[in-house]
């Protein structure tokens, strides 16, 4: 028998009393000061917390202060250190969401802070309240992402009041546990990023070529317009897009080194008829052409994505012959992303130009060692894909099996009255 099982025989055999948040503990929101007086803001002191920093789950500094001035100028109220604040709105799925506050510090309007009577243990009610996420989102006023709770619905809201020693016993439990979930989490980034910096190191060593380290090999160097085929896409009219149809590749759709099809970035053209010229082949390598990363924005298409339409702003890498097309992309990779940085334009939105990329050099071997060098680079790249997306498959299946020893570890039976 394990020591919280013994501790439940022995002191809640008949179940546990449940009470509002109401009744165990304080709840006061916060305010916050006019944003158009400086003197309420500049070179403030007092930790002023807003309603995305409850995603710390921790909150050990705030991002902004207040001043004393805005501090008594305004409804806000310091709570002390081991509150649990509740997001009472937000954007996205910030509502709802609860965060622990290891320094006393005040709140804005759109956080409610709790304050554990003598009866609770306030990491308890933290990770009771944490377990009910989808709950006090249902509760919520309002419809969808609008909702919000308020005082009105958090007062009566009904927890779990176990005794004490009960309390800190599951405490103890989550706090090991959520410790060792996060060490795993920590221990496979790790082992991602290491791979990734040796994959880096062996992609850039086999594209060296002599030019660095006092090599003495030589090679030819050539522009990617005379080695290969080089589109920018067509001007598709977005009022046309249709529910269906051939996808199209967009900007959009081009991210760090892989292509993102999720269905909220999907558009579709009804039919290829007569832009057979547009049509993407596996392998083909698709640059975006403007965008905040530009430069960095590159991906190669594979069979499963086809077909695919070329839009414009979207540049298509196709090798000709004595070229591979693979190669050529492990050279973008390496090289490309500070080529660009020295030809984009600055502006708006930052671009290059078709001539841009049609200019960028790349060493140019025998076809024999190019594509001994891809297929090399191959096998490092599907190891680093498979850590990549093994870690989130690995962290969500530990966070719901966290979940489940959570619900478990904090549902109780009701001791009924008399």
């Amino acid at each position: 028998m394990t020591k919280l099982e013994q501790l439940i025989k022995e002191l809640c055999l008949n179940g546990v009393e449940y009470k509002s948040l109401g009744d165990t503990c304080s709840l006061v929101t916060g305010a916050t000061p006019s944003k158009t007086n400086p003197a309420y803001w500049e070179n403030g002191t007092i930790p002023w917390m807003s309603s995305g920093e409850v995603n710390n789950k921790i909150v050990y500094d705030t991002e902004t202060k207040i001043t004393q001035l805005g501090y008594d100028k305004t409804s806000t109220s310091l709570v002390p250190v081991h509150s649990v604040v509740i997001a009472l709105a937000g954007q996205g799925k910030t509502r709802g969401k609860v965060a622990i506050t290891e320094i006393e510090l005040c709140t804005n309007q759109s956080l409610c802070s709790i304050i554990c009577g003598k009866e609770l243990n306030y990491k308890f009610l933290y990770y009771y309240l944490d377990s009910k996420y989808e709950e006090l989102r249902e509760i919520s006023n309002g419809d969808g992402t609008r909702g919000g709770l308020s005082l009105r619905i958090l007062k009566p809201y009904v927890i779990p009041v176990p005794p004490l020693e009960v309390q800190a016993e599951i405490v103890n439990l989550l706090d090991e546990y959520t410790e060792s979930v996060s060490s795993l989490q920590q221990e496979l980034e790790k082992e991602l990023n290491a791979r990734k910096k040796q994959y880096e190191y062996y992609r850039d060593l086999l594209l060296d070529f002599g030019v660095h380290g006092g090599g003495t090999s030589e090679c030819e160097w050539r522009t990617l317009g005379k080695i290969a085929d080089l589109l920018s896409g067509f001007p598709f009219d977005s009022r046309q897009f249709s529910g269906a149809g051939i996808r199209l590749m967009r900007g959009m759709n081009i991210k760090r080194g892989f292509l993102d099809f999720s269905e909220s970035n999907n558009r579709y053209w009804a039919s290829d008829e007569g832009l057979e010229k547009y049509r993407l082949h596996n392998d083909d390598i698709v640059i975006a052409m403007d965008g905040s990363l530009v430069g960095k924005s590159f991906g190669l298409v594979s069979e499963e994505q086809l077909p695919l339409l070329l839009v414009q702003r979207v540049t298509r890498i196709r090798a000709k012959e004595n070229a591979d097309n693979r190669y050529i992309y492990y050279c973008i990779t390496s090289a490309f992303p500070s080529y660009v940085d020295s030809q984009k334009t600055e502006g708006a939105v930052p671009h290059i130009s078709l001539k841009d990329i049609s200019n960028f050099k790349i060493p140019f071997p025998p076809i024999e060692e190019q594509r001994r060098i891809a297929s090399i680079l191959d096998r490092f790249d599907k190891l680093c894909n498979d850590i990549s997306e093994g870690l989130p498959a690995e962290i969500e299946a530990r966070r719901k099996q966290y979940e489940y020893y959570r619900d478990k570890l904090l549902s109780f039976e009701e001791r009924k009255n008399a």
